[in-house]
């Protein structure tokens, strides 16, 4: 059986009483965390007008991480192409890629604006990344992911080749449908075979009890935003004293089945049994919580229970030369 990978979709969450630059700060700490404890890729997310995330420029960010990492694969989860021009997307990931060859991820979104035209676009956006599109020319260029969480964008994604990431967090069902689609479309379009990855929210910590705690704590936030009430992530704090309404009861309810928590032998077995399910070997594992401190520990008990490859050692750094 393959060796389960892990990798990491961060949000850049930003908790009552922190701030945003404070959050951006935050996801630097998480991406050289994560590299030390042997995940796979590090992406960046996209959103605007949020109090909850501060990442609104995921192309900026990335560059940043790639800077500040040396083996880790680095991008964004993702951009929201309807938002911009196929060629500027093309220039920005072209100049990334070939100042950080073979570590750029370039996933694309379809939200942002009118998707009526999203498949063309994404499909000039992959020949100006191919053989003679953009200037400049990268020699590796970035690899291309479409991300979903339904069929269209399953088959969209076959039909290009390009990698497919499945949103488990926006939807926990339709998974194996889509991927599904996606590996057969992909077999006809480019005959190779298609990989794929689960992005599934999770939260762990040192007990379940506290595990639940930070959980219902995003359960509250996710319920809030459902309800037109966005903001930052409550602490424990505020959760534990609020008085939670019929409604957002019931919104929490509902996002309970989109979240995997729980102490990490509990979290470990669930996941394993939902890449199996959906015929992944990668989770893309998604953590909101209002102090990174608890945040990075949820990263580093998932490490330790799916016991991840220690990184490579470095090469030894010339005499007057800098890792920048």
């Amino acid at each position: 059986m393959t060796k389960l990978r892990l990798s990491v979709l961060d949000q850049t969450p930003v908790g009552e009483d922190h701030t945003p630059d404070g959050a951006l700060r935050a996801s630097v700490d998480l991406a050289r965390a994560a590299e030390e404890l042997g995940y796979t890729r590090y992406w960046v997310a996209e959103h605007h007008d949020s109090p909850g995330f501060a990442s609104s420029a995921p192309e900026i960010l990335a560059g940043a991480l790639l800077a500040r990492t040396s083996r880790m694969r680095i991008g964004t989860g993702g951009v929201l192409l309807p938002r911009y021009d196929p060629a500027k997307v093309a220039e920005v990931f072209g100049v990334l890629a070939s100042l950080h060859p073979g570590r750029v991820d370039l996933g694309i979104g379809r939200a942002g604006g009118p998707a009526r035209d999203f498949p063309q676009r994404l499909a000039e956006l992959r020949a100006l990344l191919g053989e003679g599109g953009v200037v400049p020319q990268a020699p590796v260029p970035p690899q291309m992911w479409l991300l979903g969480a339904g069929r269209e964008s399953a088959r969209l994604a076959g039909m290009l080749g390009t990698e497919f990431a499945f949103g488990h967090f926006f939807s926990p069902v339709g998974g194996r449908e889509a991927f599904e689609d996606y590996r057969a479309r992909f077999r006809t379009s480019t005959g190779g075979r298609a990989g794929g990855a689960l992005a599934v929210r999770v939260v762990t910590a040192d007990s379940a009890g506290r595990a639940e705690e930070l959980a219902q704590s995003m359960l509250l936030w996710r319920a809030r935003k459902d309800l037109g009430q966005d903001g930052p992530l409550p602490s424990y704090g505020t959760t534990r004293r609020h008085r939670w309404t019929g409604a957002e009861l019931e919104r929490a309810e509902a996002h309970r089945t989109a979240l995997v928590s729980g102490a990490p032998e509990q979290v470990s077995a669930v996941l394993t049994a939902l890449a199996a399910s959906h015929g992944v070997d990668e989770l893309i594992i998604n953590t909101l919580t209002c102090d990174p401190s608890d945040r990075q520990r949820s990263y580093e008990l998932l490490a330790e229970a799916f016991a991840l490859p220690a990184p490579h050692p470095q090469p030894p750094i010339p005499a007057g030369a800098s890792r920048g």
